[in-house]
């Protein structure tokens, strides 16, 4: 018997997809810096929960592109991580964009990276014979039928909000 489960998301679910691509690999100086930066600031987090990354996920588009699927707590809390003075990431682009602007990095490395803000009722998940992973890594996991057999009722799912906090109860 496969044991089904999905994710215990509730309410507004942020995720941030974030990259690089390698355009020159002989230009290991230029890339290197920018993955090893990555792989801080993914330490950076773990260490300090409170800034509100869930979980994340390491993966390969193909031996130029490597990203990163991150869950966030809130996009509040993404916003406070991308500008606090205090957090690595606030070093390392500043260093990018001096690297930029001096027209070093140009056509050596791409960055990138996309935010989404997914209300409840736009998203689903199943996991078969899966650990908690992605969403379910992130916001726990439940039995498939706490949350409906089929991906419709899935997206039909509603969490209980609490008046005073909106949070789910």
């Amino acid at each position: 018997m496969v044991n089904r489960t999905t994710a215990d998301a509730r309410g507004e679910v942020v995720v941030l997809l974030i990259g690089m691509r390698i355009n020159r690999f002989w230009a290991v100086h230029l890339w290197l810096p920018v993955m090893l930066a990555m792989f801080r600031m993914l330490r950076e987090l773990a260490r300090d929960p409170v800034r509100g990354l869930l979980e994340r996920v390491l993966l390969t588009a193909s031996p130029r592109t490597y990203y990163v699927v991150q869950y966030w707590e809130s996009k509040d809390k993404l916003y406070a991580y991308a500008t606090a003075p205090d957090a690595f990431h606030h070093r390392a682009w500043a260093v990018i964009n001096r690297k930029e602007r001096a027209g070093k990095l140009r056509g050596q490395v791409g960055i990138w990276h996309e935010t989404y803000v997914v209300p409840e009722g736009s998203y689903e998940a199943i996991y078969a014979d899966m650990p908690a992973f992605g969403l379910a890594g992130a916001h726990g996991q439940v039995p498939l039928e706490e949350r409906g057999r089929t991906a419709r009722q899935r997206f039909a799912h509603r969490s209980r909000q609490t008046p005073t906090t909106g949070k789910a109860g």
